[in-house]
């Protein structure tokens, strides 16, 4: 963020490294396809050159021409399977079950009108029953959409705090950074799977395959070292990819609710009370997530710290990070109202 001179600014540095990010992803796709190549043919699954190492690293990559396209089938089926069953698979992971507007009305309009302050159909509301505070957006298209918030929040959070939250969850749709994440965590489930079949495979296929291949030591090592490096990029890459994510959210809360200062308190109310059991996939999608990783293990955080999320509100937002609140003071969900003008 150190280019970023405003909120635009931060904005579109945020964006333009996401793209970046996504699109390694089909890259470290083909690195471990060579990879998990070169192993098969050290193990004398695949056929080799019969001569040095450097014509065997070359035959592995004049095979890549038959192995990509299979790849690719592969992956197209498994993006059919996620891209229509996404969000009840979602549902079952966290436990949120849809709540209809004669539910809870005054969530629902305050939702609605911030949806129809950027000319969006608004989303379906989706309710954890968990005191914890976190909230989430899902789905792939419009129509599809989803804004879920756990009952703890709805608690603690005052009006404009939660409205704030549902502005975040709403960024993210204008965004598409939901469909991103679907994809990159598709990416990621991919690599993840064909790098630990390759490891498990170790330990069912016999050496007495791979006499015939003199190089067959060398070609194992160099795969495991290249399915390794790419499953250990491809969970760090879809880590980042959500990180920066969440600045862009923040700054989006704000651009729709003018207010600063309310995302900063419910940040600093969400504070170490968001944790919700779920998949790490899906833990990715949440507003917040490992808030206390620094250093070397905030590389492995889903989620930046609120410090630095509430950092980048004062800098770049002018928003006030003011004294910690009085979470005796909640407000129940039947009094939210809204200021969001409506356009």
């Amino acid at each position: 963020m150190g280019g970023a001179v405003g909120l635009q600014t931060h904005i579109w540095a945020n964006n333009t490294r996401s793209v970046i990010l996504l699109a390694m992803f089909p890259v470290l796709l083909v690195g471990l396809i060579f990879g998990v190549q070169l192993i098969a043919m050290g193990l004398g699954l695949l056929p080799n050159s019969g001569r040095g190492l450097g014509d065997d690293l070359a035959y592995a990559v004049s095979m890549l021409g038959a192995t990509i396209p299979l790849a690719i089938v592969v992956a197209g089926v498994w993006f059919v399977i996620a891209w229509f069953g996404n969000q009840a698979i979602i549902d079952a992971m966290t436990g949120a079950t849809k709540v209809e507007r004669r539910d809870m009305p005054e969530l629902y309009n305050l939702l609605e009108n911030l949806a129809i302050s950027r000319g969006l159909k608004t989303p379906t509301l989706r309710i954890i029953e968990t005191d914890a505070m976190n909230a989430y957006a899902s789905g792939l298209h419009e129509g599809q959409y989803s804004v879920t918030v756990t009952r703890g929040l709805l608690n603690v959070l005052d009006r404009d705090e939660v409205e704030a939250v549902l502005a975040h969850e709403l960024t993210h749709v204008i965004n598409k950074d939901v469909r991103t994440m679907v994809v990159a965590s598709i990416f990621a489930g991919i690599i993840s799977v064909v790098a630990q079949l390759v490891l498990r495979s170790m330990f069912y296929v016999r050496g007495g395959s791979r006499r015939d291949n003199r190089n067959a030591g060398p070609l194992i090592l160099i795969g495991l070292v290249i399915a390794a490096v790419g499953y250990g990029l491809a969970i760090v890459i879809r880590l980042m990819l959500s990180r920066t994510r969440e600045y862009v959210a923040d700054a989006g809360s704000v651009d729709l609710t003018r207010n600063p200062d309310a995302m900063i308190s419910a940040l600093r109310k969400i504070e170490g009370h968001s944790t919700v059991k779920a998949p790490d996939e899906v833990q990715g999608m949440f507003l917040d997530n490992q808030p206390d990783k620094e250093g070397i293990d905030s590389l492995f955080a889903t989620h930046p710290s609120i410090e630095k999320r509430i950092a980048a509100l004062v800098k770049y937002a002018g928003g006030r990070d003011l004294p910690p609140p009085d979470y005796g003071a909640a407000v129940p969900a039947t009094r939210y109202g809204t200021s969001v003008p409506i356009s």
